[in-house]
């Protein structure tokens, strides 16, 4: 397991941490995700042979946030 921070931008508020928390962890290959809202960070320990830094990434920007490895 590796484990990735994500630095996320837009988050506002509790509902927007649920948010990011739940696509993540959603994700195939995510093993555990910690979200915080100041500073906006999520954490994600991940099986790398399953997913890619990129694609934990996408997701948290698809899911209308920004998001920078």
């Amino acid at each position: 397991m590796n484990t990735l921070q994500l630095n996320i931008t837009g988050m506002t508020c509790g509902g927007c941490v649920n948010s990011v928390q739940n696509v993540l962890a959603a994700l195939p290959g995510v093993e555990s995700v910690q979200v915080t809202l100041d500073p906006g960070i999520a954490k994600v320990v991940y099986d790398p042979s399953r997913i890619a830094p990129a694609a934990l990434q996408q997701a948290v920007i698809d899911a209308g946030f920004g998001a920078t490895l």
